[in-house]
Protein backbone atom coordinates (compact mmCIF):
# COMPACT_ATOMS: atom_id res chain seq x y z
CA UNK A 1 0.00 0.00 0.00
CA UNK A 2 0.83 3.27 -0.51
CA UNK A 3 0.19 6.96 0.88
CA UNK A 4 0.46 8.71 -2.50
CA UNK A 5 -2.74 10.15 -4.64
CA UNK A 6 -2.60 7.78 -7.57
CA UNK A 7 -4.14 9.16 -10.39
CA UNK A 8 -4.98 8.01 -13.99
CA UNK A 9 -5.14 9.33 -17.13
CA UNK A 10 -6.13 7.56 -20.06
CA UNK A 11 -4.72 8.61 -23.77
CA UNK A 12 -6.91 7.40 -26.89
CA UNK A 13 -5.16 6.44 -30.03
CA UNK A 14 -6.96 7.39 -32.91
CA UNK A 15 -5.19 10.42 -34.04
CA UNK A 16 -1.66 12.41 -34.23
CA UNK A 17 -0.85 14.56 -30.97
CA UNK A 18 -1.39 18.39 -31.45
CA UNK A 19 -0.48 21.52 -29.39
CA UNK A 20 -3.79 21.24 -27.94
CA UNK A 21 -2.93 18.03 -26.53
CA UNK A 22 0.05 19.15 -25.27
CA UNK A 23 -0.81 22.04 -23.75
CA UNK A 24 -4.37 20.74 -22.19
CA UNK A 25 -3.18 17.42 -21.11
CA UNK A 26 0.05 15.81 -21.91
CA UNK A 27 2.22 19.05 -19.81
CA UNK A 28 0.61 19.01 -17.17
CA UNK A 29 0.32 15.44 -16.24
CA UNK A 30 3.91 14.92 -17.03
CA UNK A 31 4.45 17.51 -14.40
CA UNK A 32 2.24 16.01 -11.74
CA UNK A 33 4.08 12.59 -12.37
CA UNK A 34 6.97 14.17 -10.72
CA UNK A 35 5.65 14.82 -7.41
CA UNK A 36 6.23 12.98 -4.31
CA UNK A 37 2.79 13.04 -3.43
CA UNK A 38 1.10 11.60 -6.62
CA UNK A 39 1.49 7.95 -7.83
CA UNK A 40 0.23 8.56 -11.55
CA UNK A 41 -1.07 5.85 -14.40
CA UNK A 42 -0.72 6.84 -18.03
CA UNK A 43 -2.19 4.49 -20.18
CA UNK A 44 -3.08 4.59 -24.01
CA UNK A 45 -6.57 3.56 -24.20
CA UNK A 46 -6.32 1.21 -27.65
CA UNK A 47 -9.41 -0.54 -26.40
CA UNK A 48 -11.19 2.40 -26.45
CA UNK A 49 -10.18 3.56 -30.24
CA UNK A 50 -11.73 0.84 -31.39
CA UNK A 51 -15.08 2.43 -30.92
CA UNK A 52 -14.16 5.21 -32.59
CA UNK A 53 -11.95 3.84 -35.38
CA UNK A 54 -12.25 0.96 -37.55
CA UNK A 55 -8.40 1.57 -39.59
CA UNK A 56 -5.97 -0.63 -38.17
CA UNK A 57 -3.14 1.35 -39.17
CA UNK A 58 -4.51 4.33 -37.85
CA UNK A 59 -4.50 2.90 -34.91
CA UNK A 60 -1.30 1.17 -35.10
CA UNK A 61 0.15 4.26 -36.32
CA UNK A 62 -1.17 6.21 -33.39
CA UNK A 63 -0.03 4.14 -30.21
CA UNK A 64 3.25 4.35 -31.82
CA UNK A 65 3.46 8.46 -32.00
CA UNK A 66 1.47 8.99 -28.97
CA UNK A 67 4.08 6.63 -26.70
CA UNK A 68 6.83 8.63 -28.36
CA UNK A 69 5.44 11.68 -27.70
CA UNK A 70 5.12 11.15 -23.88
CA UNK A 71 8.44 9.58 -23.59
CA UNK A 72 10.53 12.57 -25.99
CA UNK A 73 8.36 15.12 -23.32
CA UNK A 74 10.24 13.39 -20.60
CA UNK A 75 7.84 11.01 -18.66
CA UNK A 76 9.81 9.27 -16.34
CA UNK A 77 8.95 5.58 -16.53
CA UNK A 78 10.40 4.79 -13.54
CA UNK A 79 7.71 6.88 -11.35
CA UNK A 80 4.98 6.56 -13.70
CA UNK A 81 3.27 3.31 -14.99
CA UNK A 82 2.95 3.70 -18.55
CA UNK A 83 1.66 1.20 -20.51
CA UNK A 84 -1.22 0.00 -23.60
CA UNK A 85 -4.43 -0.75 -22.13
CA UNK A 86 -4.54 -4.03 -24.49
CA UNK A 87 -1.23 -5.15 -22.97
CA UNK A 88 -3.12 -5.79 -19.59
CA UNK A 89 -5.43 -8.57 -20.01
CA UNK A 90 -6.96 -8.38 -16.26
CA UNK A 91 -8.72 -5.23 -17.93
CA UNK A 92 -11.45 -6.82 -19.84
CA UNK A 93 -11.91 -9.39 -17.54
CA UNK A 94 -13.12 -6.89 -15.26
CA UNK A 95 -15.03 -5.29 -17.90
CA UNK A 96 -17.05 -8.34 -17.59
CA UNK A 97 -17.34 -8.93 -13.81
CA UNK A 98 -18.52 -5.19 -13.68
CA UNK A 99 -20.51 -5.74 -16.92
CA UNK A 100 -22.81 -8.16 -14.60
CA UNK A 101 -23.79 -5.91 -11.50
CA UNK A 102 -24.02 -2.93 -14.06
CA UNK A 103 -27.86 -1.73 -14.89
CA UNK A 104 -28.84 -1.16 -18.48
CA UNK A 105 -30.90 1.55 -17.25
CA UNK A 106 -27.75 3.20 -16.15
CA UNK A 107 -26.24 3.19 -19.54
CA UNK A 108 -28.97 4.20 -21.21
CA UNK A 109 -28.30 7.67 -19.58
CA UNK A 110 -24.57 7.70 -21.16
CA UNK A 111 -24.07 11.16 -22.97
CA UNK A 112 -22.90 9.45 -26.04
CA UNK A 113 -25.27 6.76 -26.60
CA UNK A 114 -27.97 9.21 -25.89
CA UNK A 115 -26.72 11.59 -28.37
CA UNK A 116 -26.33 8.85 -31.01
CA UNK A 117 -29.76 8.07 -30.55
CA UNK A 118 -31.03 11.82 -30.45
CA UNK A 119 -29.40 11.59 -34.35
CA UNK A 120 -31.30 8.61 -35.13
CA UNK A 121 -34.34 9.68 -33.46
CA UNK A 122 -34.13 12.99 -35.41
CA UNK A 123 -33.38 11.66 -38.98
CA UNK A 124 -36.33 9.19 -38.45
CA UNK A 125 -33.87 6.49 -37.64
CA UNK A 126 -34.29 3.45 -35.56
CA UNK A 127 -32.86 5.05 -32.25
CA UNK A 128 -30.24 2.35 -31.92
CA UNK A 129 -29.26 2.62 -35.84
CA UNK A 130 -25.33 2.23 -36.36
CA UNK A 131 -24.46 2.07 -32.32
CA UNK A 132 -22.10 -0.89 -31.43
CA UNK A 133 -22.25 -2.62 -28.44
CA UNK A 134 -18.91 -0.94 -27.86
CA UNK A 135 -19.95 2.42 -27.43
CA UNK A 136 -23.16 1.38 -25.46
CA UNK A 137 -20.48 -0.50 -23.03
CA UNK A 138 -17.95 2.19 -23.41
CA UNK A 139 -18.47 3.45 -19.72
CA UNK A 140 -18.14 -0.33 -18.27
CA UNK A 141 -14.82 -0.54 -20.34
CA UNK A 142 -13.57 2.92 -18.65
CA UNK A 143 -14.43 1.94 -15.01
CA UNK A 144 -12.30 -1.37 -15.47
CA UNK A 145 -9.42 0.70 -16.11
CA UNK A 146 -10.09 2.78 -12.96
CA UNK A 147 -11.19 0.65 -10.61
CA UNK A 148 -8.66 -2.37 -11.75
CA UNK A 149 -5.48 -0.21 -10.09
CA UNK A 150 -8.06 1.57 -7.61
CA UNK A 151 -7.25 4.83 -8.88
CA UNK A 152 -8.57 7.42 -6.49
CA UNK A 153 -8.06 10.20 -8.76
CA UNK A 154 -8.98 10.95 -12.78
CA UNK A 155 -8.78 14.29 -14.63
CA UNK A 156 -10.61 14.43 -16.80
CA UNK A 157 -12.54 17.24 -19.34
CA UNK A 158 -15.96 18.31 -18.06
CA UNK A 159 -17.65 16.42 -20.59
CA UNK A 160 -16.32 12.73 -18.85
CA UNK A 161 -16.97 13.76 -15.28
CA UNK A 162 -20.01 11.63 -16.27
CA UNK A 163 -18.25 8.49 -16.89
CA UNK A 164 -16.37 8.99 -13.66
CA UNK A 165 -19.97 9.45 -12.02
CA UNK A 166 -20.87 5.88 -13.24
CA UNK A 167 -17.45 4.27 -12.38
CA UNK A 168 -17.99 4.90 -8.91
CA UNK A 169 -21.91 3.61 -9.60
CA UNK A 170 -20.55 0.75 -10.87
CA UNK A 171 -17.82 0.22 -8.11
CA UNK A 172 -20.05 0.78 -5.65
CA UNK A 173 -22.40 -1.39 -6.98
CA UNK A 174 -19.99 -4.42 -6.91
CA UNK A 175 -18.72 -3.50 -3.08
CA UNK A 176 -22.16 -3.85 -2.13
CA UNK A 177 -22.81 -7.27 -3.28
CA UNK A 178 -19.22 -8.48 -2.70
CA UNK A 179 -17.82 -6.68 -0.28
CA UNK A 180 -18.10 -9.39 2.33
CA UNK A 181 -16.81 -12.14 0.17
CA UNK A 182 -13.89 -9.99 -1.19
CA UNK A 183 -13.27 -9.21 3.21
CA UNK A 184 -13.19 -12.79 3.30
CA UNK A 185 -10.64 -14.19 0.33
CA UNK A 186 -8.76 -11.15 0.99
CA UNK A 187 -8.52 -11.04 5.15
CA UNK A 188 -8.56 -7.49 5.12
CA UNK A 189 -11.21 -4.90 6.19
CA UNK A 190 -11.70 -3.26 2.59
CA UNK A 191 -14.03 -3.08 -0.06
CA UNK A 192 -12.76 -4.42 -3.63
CA UNK A 193 -12.92 -1.13 -4.65
CA UNK A 194 -11.82 2.54 -4.15
CA UNK A 195 -14.47 4.87 -5.77
CA UNK A 196 -12.71 7.45 -8.10
CA UNK A 197 -13.16 10.82 -8.14
CA UNK A 198 -13.50 13.02 -10.96
CA UNK A 199 -10.61 16.42 -11.49
CA UNK A 200 -11.47 18.78 -13.97
CA UNK A 201 -8.99 21.91 -13.88
CA UNK A 202 -10.37 25.07 -15.47
CA UNK A 203 -6.90 26.32 -14.92
CA UNK A 204 -5.80 23.80 -17.74
CA UNK A 205 -5.50 25.90 -21.39
CA UNK A 206 -7.64 25.58 -24.35
CA UNK A 207 -5.76 26.48 -27.21
CA UNK A 208 -7.77 28.07 -30.07
CA UNK A 209 -7.01 26.24 -33.96
CA UNK A 210 -6.46 27.99 -36.97
CA UNK A 211 -9.65 29.10 -37.58
CA UNK A 212 -10.25 30.45 -34.09
CA UNK A 213 -11.92 27.42 -32.99
CA UNK A 214 -11.20 24.90 -29.96
CA UNK A 215 -8.46 23.18 -31.84
CA UNK A 216 -9.83 19.85 -32.61
CA UNK A 217 -8.85 17.12 -34.67
CA UNK A 218 -13.14 16.75 -35.54
CA UNK A 219 -12.60 20.39 -36.83
CA UNK A 220 -9.44 20.09 -38.41
CA UNK A 221 -7.67 23.17 -37.04
CA UNK A 222 -5.07 21.58 -35.48
CA UNK A 223 -1.40 22.48 -35.27
CA UNK A 224 0.53 19.14 -35.24
CA UNK A 225 3.01 18.90 -32.40
CA UNK A 226 5.43 17.20 -34.13
CA UNK A 227 5.94 19.18 -37.82
CA UNK A 228 9.46 20.05 -38.72
CA UNK A 229 10.39 23.65 -38.11
CA UNK A 230 10.05 24.46 -41.63
CA UNK A 231 6.52 23.23 -41.56
CA UNK A 232 5.77 24.34 -37.78
CA UNK A 233 6.42 27.91 -39.41
CA UNK A 234 4.44 27.53 -41.81
CA UNK A 235 1.15 26.75 -39.96
CA UNK A 236 1.61 29.31 -37.91
CA UNK A 237 1.52 31.72 -40.70
CA UNK A 238 -1.62 30.18 -41.47
CA UNK A 239 -3.62 31.44 -37.97
CA UNK A 240 -6.39 33.30 -38.99
CA UNK A 241 -5.63 37.49 -37.42
CA UNK A 242 -7.57 40.58 -38.11
CA UNK A 243 -6.90 43.17 -40.78
CA UNK A 244 -4.88 45.35 -38.13
CA UNK A 245 -2.14 47.34 -40.03
CA UNK A 246 1.10 47.64 -38.51
CA UNK A 247 1.59 50.15 -36.36
CA UNK A 248 -2.21 49.91 -35.21
CA UNK A 249 -2.47 48.56 -31.83
CA UNK A 250 -4.12 44.75 -31.39
CA UNK A 251 -7.01 43.49 -28.97
CA UNK A 252 -4.50 40.47 -27.25
CA UNK A 253 -7.78 39.34 -25.31
CA UNK A 254 -9.58 38.70 -28.84
CA UNK A 255 -6.47 37.08 -30.61
CA UNK A 256 -6.15 33.36 -31.13
CA UNK A 257 -2.37 34.59 -31.97
CA UNK A 258 -1.77 35.61 -28.72
CA UNK A 259 -3.93 33.04 -26.85
CA UNK A 260 -1.39 30.34 -28.41
CA UNK A 261 1.83 32.66 -27.29
CA UNK A 262 0.42 32.73 -23.70
CA UNK A 263 0.18 28.96 -23.17
CA UNK A 264 3.71 28.38 -23.85
CA UNK A 265 5.54 31.61 -22.65
CA UNK A 266 6.60 32.98 -19.35
CA UNK A 267 4.51 35.49 -17.17
CA UNK A 268 7.28 37.88 -18.17
CA UNK A 269 6.91 36.77 -21.96
CA UNK A 270 3.97 37.17 -21.78
CA UNK A 271 3.65 41.05 -20.30
CA UNK A 272 6.33 41.86 -22.73
CA UNK A 273 4.28 40.56 -26.07
CA UNK A 274 0.97 42.18 -24.17
CA UNK A 275 3.02 44.77 -24.75
CA UNK A 276 3.55 44.60 -28.29
CA UNK A 277 0.27 44.31 -29.00
CA UNK A 278 -0.38 47.82 -27.49
CA UNK A 279 2.13 49.46 -29.70
CA UNK A 280 0.88 47.57 -32.57
CA UNK A 281 3.26 44.99 -33.58
CA UNK A 282 3.20 43.61 -37.27
CA UNK A 283 1.01 40.14 -37.33
CA UNK A 284 3.84 38.78 -39.41
CA UNK A 285 6.10 39.74 -36.25
CA UNK A 286 4.16 38.46 -34.07
CA UNK A 287 3.97 35.18 -35.84
CA UNK A 288 7.41 34.95 -36.00
CA UNK A 289 7.78 35.46 -31.76
CA UNK A 290 5.31 32.71 -31.19
CA UNK A 291 7.56 30.22 -34.16
CA UNK A 292 10.44 31.26 -32.00
CA UNK A 293 8.59 30.10 -28.88
CA UNK A 294 7.30 26.82 -29.87
CA UNK A 295 11.11 26.28 -30.84
CA UNK A 296 12.18 26.93 -27.64
CA UNK A 297 10.01 24.66 -26.07
CA UNK A 298 9.69 21.98 -28.48
CA UNK A 299 12.75 21.98 -30.61
CA UNK A 300 14.99 18.99 -28.77
CA UNK A 301 11.97 17.26 -27.49
CA UNK A 302 11.92 16.62 -31.63
CA UNK A 303 14.64 15.44 -31.74
CA UNK A 304 13.96 12.99 -29.27
CA UNK A 305 10.76 12.34 -30.76
CA UNK A 306 12.14 11.71 -34.44
CA UNK A 307 15.04 9.24 -32.92
CA UNK A 308 12.34 6.98 -31.12
CA UNK A 309 9.68 7.35 -34.12
CA UNK A 310 12.70 5.41 -35.76
CA UNK A 311 13.50 3.05 -33.21
CA UNK A 312 9.58 1.10 -32.95
CA UNK A 313 11.58 -1.53 -30.72
CA UNK A 314 12.38 0.29 -27.91
CA UNK A 315 9.21 2.00 -27.70
CA UNK A 316 7.94 -1.51 -27.80
CA UNK A 317 9.95 -2.83 -25.02
CA UNK A 318 9.37 0.24 -23.17
CA UNK A 319 5.47 -0.39 -23.61
CA UNK A 320 5.77 -3.92 -22.50
CA UNK A 321 7.76 -3.34 -19.15
CA UNK A 322 5.39 -0.29 -18.40
CA UNK A 323 2.80 -3.32 -18.86
CA UNK A 324 4.49 -5.92 -16.53
CA UNK A 325 4.77 -3.41 -13.54
CA UNK A 326 1.06 -2.32 -14.32
CA UNK A 327 0.70 -5.98 -13.78
CA UNK A 328 2.13 -6.30 -10.48
CA UNK A 329 -0.53 -4.44 -9.30
CA UNK A 330 -3.64 -5.42 -11.67
CA UNK A 331 -2.69 -9.34 -11.90
CA UNK A 332 -3.39 -9.79 -7.44
CA UNK A 333 -6.12 -8.14 -7.38
CA UNK A 334 -8.19 -9.81 -10.46
CA UNK A 335 -7.29 -12.64 -8.45
CA UNK A 336 -8.46 -12.05 -5.39
CA UNK A 337 -11.54 -10.90 -7.28
CA UNK A 338 -12.27 -13.79 -9.17
CA UNK A 339 -12.63 -16.28 -5.99
CA UNK A 340 -14.55 -13.17 -4.80
CA UNK A 341 -17.09 -14.21 -7.16
CA UNK A 342 -17.03 -17.76 -7.29
CA UNK A 343 -14.44 -18.50 -10.32
CA UNK A 344 -11.40 -19.49 -8.40
CA UNK A 345 -9.85 -22.68 -8.79
CA UNK A 346 -10.94 -26.02 -6.61
CA UNK A 347 -8.30 -26.74 -5.86
CA UNK A 348 -7.60 -23.40 -4.47
CA UNK A 349 -10.57 -23.76 -2.42
CA UNK A 350 -8.80 -26.95 -1.01
CA UNK A 351 -5.77 -25.66 -0.36
CA UNK A 352 -7.18 -22.85 1.80
CA UNK A 353 -9.57 -25.29 3.64
CA UNK A 354 -7.14 -27.55 4.49
CA UNK A 355 -4.89 -24.62 5.45
CA UNK A 356 -7.41 -23.46 7.71
CA UNK A 357 -8.13 -27.08 9.24
CA UNK A 358 -4.01 -27.47 9.86
CA UNK A 359 -4.33 -23.93 11.25
CA UNK A 360 -6.74 -25.30 13.54
CA UNK A 361 -5.26 -28.61 14.76
CA UNK A 362 -1.83 -26.53 15.10
CA UNK A 363 -3.58 -24.92 18.14
CA UNK A 364 -3.48 -27.80 19.48
CA UNK A 365 0.14 -29.03 19.98
CA UNK A 366 2.53 -27.91 17.66
CA UNK A 367 3.83 -29.88 14.40
CA UNK A 368 6.91 -32.59 15.01
CA UNK A 369 9.52 -33.83 13.33
CA UNK A 370 9.59 -37.56 13.73
CA UNK A 371 13.41 -39.45 13.11
CA UNK A 372 14.05 -43.04 12.97
CA UNK A 373 15.77 -45.82 11.36
CA UNK A 374 14.19 -49.17 10.19
CA UNK A 375 14.95 -52.62 9.50
CA UNK A 376 16.58 -52.18 6.46
CA UNK A 377 19.35 -50.14 8.37
CA UNK A 378 18.77 -46.91 6.69
CA UNK A 379 17.76 -43.53 8.18
CA UNK A 380 14.00 -41.91 7.83
CA UNK A 381 12.35 -38.73 9.15
CA UNK A 382 9.23 -37.44 8.78
CA UNK A 383 7.05 -34.30 9.53
CA UNK A 384 3.87 -34.83 11.60
CA UNK A 385 1.15 -32.46 12.50
CA UNK A 386 -0.30 -32.10 15.91
CA UNK A 387 -2.77 -34.86 15.55
CA UNK A 388 0.13 -37.07 14.44
CA UNK A 389 -0.96 -37.44 11.03
CA UNK A 390 2.62 -37.53 8.39
CA UNK A 391 2.82 -34.70 6.33
CA UNK A 392 5.70 -35.57 4.86
CA UNK A 393 7.12 -38.93 4.58
CA UNK A 394 11.08 -38.93 3.31
CA UNK A 395 13.19 -41.75 1.80
CA UNK A 396 15.86 -43.83 3.42
CA UNK A 397 19.40 -42.30 3.97
CA UNK A 398 22.72 -43.90 4.67
CA UNK A 399 24.13 -41.35 7.10
CA UNK A 400 22.34 -39.85 9.92
CA UNK A 401 23.63 -36.56 9.58
CA UNK A 402 21.78 -36.06 5.88
CA UNK A 403 18.91 -36.73 7.87
CA UNK A 404 20.11 -33.27 9.86
CA UNK A 405 21.19 -31.60 6.86
CA UNK A 406 17.82 -32.03 5.30
CA UNK A 407 15.74 -31.50 7.77
CA UNK A 408 17.49 -28.03 8.36
CA UNK A 409 17.06 -27.18 5.00
CA UNK A 410 13.53 -27.99 4.88
CA UNK A 411 13.14 -25.45 8.58
CA UNK A 412 14.38 -22.48 5.77
CA UNK A 413 11.18 -23.05 4.11
CA UNK A 414 8.73 -21.80 6.47
CA UNK A 415 8.94 -18.43 5.58
CA UNK A 416 7.95 -19.08 2.07
CA UNK A 417 4.37 -20.66 3.56
CA UNK A 418 2.11 -19.67 1.39
CA UNK A 419 3.83 -21.34 -1.42
CA UNK A 420 2.58 -23.95 -3.22
CA UNK A 421 5.13 -25.45 -5.66
CA UNK A 422 6.00 -29.02 -4.90
CA UNK A 423 9.05 -28.93 -6.63
CA UNK A 424 11.00 -28.99 -3.55
CA UNK A 425 9.37 -31.74 -2.42
CA UNK A 426 9.58 -33.89 -5.64
CA UNK A 427 13.53 -35.58 -5.38
CA UNK A 428 13.65 -39.25 -4.50
CA UNK A 429 14.34 -38.24 -1.21
CA UNK A 430 10.15 -38.37 -0.69
CA UNK A 431 8.52 -41.87 -0.79
CA UNK A 432 5.49 -39.27 -1.10
CA UNK A 433 4.42 -36.28 -1.84
CA UNK A 434 0.94 -35.77 -1.75
CA UNK A 435 -1.75 -33.13 -3.66
CA UNK A 436 -0.40 -29.61 -3.44
CA UNK A 437 -3.23 -28.80 -0.84
CA UNK A 438 -0.83 -31.69 1.80
CA UNK A 439 2.23 -29.72 0.34
CA UNK A 440 0.75 -26.55 1.67
CA UNK A 441 -0.32 -28.23 5.12
CA UNK A 442 3.44 -28.79 5.26
CA UNK A 443 4.22 -25.90 4.77
CA UNK A 444 1.96 -24.42 6.94
CA UNK A 445 3.78 -26.96 9.69
CA UNK A 446 6.88 -25.80 8.87
CA UNK A 447 6.14 -22.05 9.22
CA UNK A 448 5.17 -22.61 12.45
CA UNK A 449 8.33 -24.22 13.24
CA UNK A 450 10.53 -21.50 11.97
CA UNK A 451 8.26 -18.98 14.06
CA UNK A 452 8.67 -20.90 17.57
CA UNK A 453 12.41 -21.60 17.01
CA UNK A 454 12.88 -17.69 16.20
CA UNK A 455 11.00 -16.75 19.08
CA UNK A 456 12.65 -18.98 21.41
CA UNK A 457 15.70 -17.41 19.93
CA UNK A 458 14.79 -14.22 20.74
CA UNK A 459 14.10 -14.96 24.60
CA UNK A 460 17.38 -16.12 25.01
CA UNK A 461 19.04 -12.95 23.93
CA UNK A 462 19.90 -10.53 26.74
Amino acid sequence: MTDKIRTLTGITTTGTPHLGNYVGAIRPAIEASRRDDVESFYFLADYHALIKCEDPARIAQSRLEIAATWLALGLDTDRAFFYRQSDIPEIPELTWLLTCVTAKGLLNRAHAYKAAVDRNLADNEDGDAGVSAGLFMYPVLMAADILIFNALRVPVGRDQVQHIEMARDIGQRFNHLYGDAYRAVTKSKDDPFVLPEAVTDDNVATLPGLDGRKMSKSYNNTIPLWLPAKEMKKAILGIVTDSRAPGEAKDPEGSNLFAIYQAFASPAETSAMRQAFADGIAWGEAKQRLFERLEAELGDARERYETLIARPDEIEDRLLAGAAKARERSAPLLAALRETVGLGSVRALSVARMADSAADSAQESPPQWKRYRESDGKFYFRLVDGQGETLLQSGGFDDPQQVGAIIGELGSLGSQATGLSGDRFSSPHFQQVGDIARIHQALVALNRLDEEKKAKKAAKQP
